[in-house]
């Protein structure tokens, strides 16, 4: 049995290419990636808080990423948990539950930006280097064959 070893300190070794899903696969994520994007900004006017909120709230999911300033696999950890549907689902249920529509309005904008991420290529992070994602680089033809 042979074990891989990941050195999260030269990453430049390591391909960014294991783990990477590419061709159709890839094109339907960031195809579903629109789609959230495009389905929560038009259910957002029904709770929204004014697209005054939503422009100061999109980019807020991206503070996860100073949990790099730690190193890579913490980094990983909380960017990944602030980019998977999970948590603005939760927070989306828990809004209509218990009736505050502010509540369902951050996750709306918070569906809407990882969507937006994923449609143009941001995929979660692997631990050993910020820019090895499972979607791999942004807007790089070369993982897409």
């Amino acid at each position: 049995m042979t074990t891989r070893i990941t050195d999260p300190v030269a990453p430049a070794r390591q391909p960014f290419t294991d783990g990477v899903v590419h061709s159709a696969p890839k094109l339907l994520l960031r195809m579903e990636g629109a789609a959230a994007l495009g389905a929560a900004v038009y259910a957002y006017p029904q709770f929204g808080s004014g697209w005054g909120v939503f422009a100061l709230l999109f980019l807020l999911p991206d503070l996860s990423m100073l949990g790099y300033l730690a190193n890579p696999r913490i980094g990983a950890a909380t960017y990944n948990f602030g980019h998977s549907y999970l948590a603005p689902a939760a927070l989306a249920i828990f809004g209509l539950q218990i009736g505050i529509p502010m509540l369902i309005s951050i996750a709306l904008i918070w569906f809407a930006h990882i969507g937006f991420d994923r449609a143009v290529g941001y995929g979660f992070k692997y631990a050993d280097a910020f820019k090895h994602t499972h979607l791999g680089l942004p807007f790089n033809k070369t993982t897409d064959a």
